[in-house]
């Protein structure tokens, strides 16, 4: 089940024992955006080329599937079609296929039509989540450049939405699609100045620190949130991910340690033991 206030609260688990407990050798001291930019560099890609890359390899059942939905608006009240199908679409991709960035696109889609700003944070949300989730950079600045239209649709329906404003700095923090990913922190730093308990603006300044390496920022924004949310896990992986990667293998541990309490998953609890011992 997704939650659209926490990103990562799922992936960031997967995303973080990646990089940190199966065999990665990435450099702990540096950046994580600079790895990013060394290994991968980002091709702005098309909608059409998107979806096209995601229909290979379906069989002829599900492409003629979503051929019929396509083409389906043909007279009448086509708005209120559009909107039908695109949900049809998004559901299809989604609950069917199994690829939910396709099926946040078409619930974005249906969203524009339906100009709610219930909808339109929705999907954008479910956008954000699949970029923070990927590690492909053609993909994040696609998802990013997708929700970032939405938050901006929704803002201007609702100008004082702290949640779709930190979704969009979010964007141009994380999604490659601005030389000055400063935007986006500055947007999300100005909520979290004015209020300190919004927790989701402390997560992503957190989240921020680590791309930028500002680890001791990150460590405040995150204990921020364990303050306020003790059991919240996706805070608590990241902390023993900065203190890893600056050699306080006594925080690190401890934090580690504390993480066991929430994850459940039998292979997650293994790597994450084994990194505790690997540290002792």
């Amino acid at each position: 089940m997704r939650k659209q206030q926490w990103i990562l609260i799922s992936t960031g688990i997967v995303l973080f024992l990646g990089l940190y407990l199966f065999g990665n050798t990435v450099n702990p001291d540096k950046p994580v955006a600079a790895v990013a930019n060394a290994s991968e560099k980002t091709v702005n890609i098309s909608t059409q080329d998107v979806l096209l890359k995601y229909k290979q390899g379906l069989n002829p059942a599900q492409l003629q599937k979503l051929t019929q939905l396509e083409n389906s608006v043909v007279r009448g009240d086509v708005h209120n079609q559009q909107v039908h199908i695109y949900h049809q679409l998004s559901s299809y991709w989604m609950d069917t296929l199994h690829k939910e960035e396709i099926g946040a696109y078409y619930a974005g889609e249906a969203a524009k039509l339906e100009n709610s700003e219930k909808s339109l944070t929705f999907a954008a949300h479910l956008l954000l989540d699949d970029m923070m989730s990927t590690d492909d950079a053609s993909m994040q600045h696609w998802l990013a450049t997708q929700a970032k239209e939405l938050f901006e649709i929704a803002l201007k329906l609702n100008p004082q939405n702290d949640s779709s404003k930190i979704g969009l700095g979010a964007c141009y923090m994380f999604g490659n699609i601005s030389e000055n990913p400063m935007q986006g922190i500055l947007a999300i730093k100005e909520i979290a100045d004015k209020n300190p308990a919004n927790l989701y603006a402390q997560m992503m300044l957190g989240l921020g620190g680590i791309q930028s390496g500002q680890y001791d920022k990150a460590i405040e924004r995150f204990l921020n949130v364990i303050n306020k949310q003790p059991d919240n896990i996706e805070a608590i992986l990241n902390l023993a991910q900065v203190y890893d990667r600056q050699n306080d293998k006594t925080n690190a541990i401890k934090w580690y340690k504390e993480a066991l309490k929430y994850v459940q998953v039998p292979e997650a609890r293994s790597e994450i033991e084994a990194r505790i011992k690997s540290l002792q």
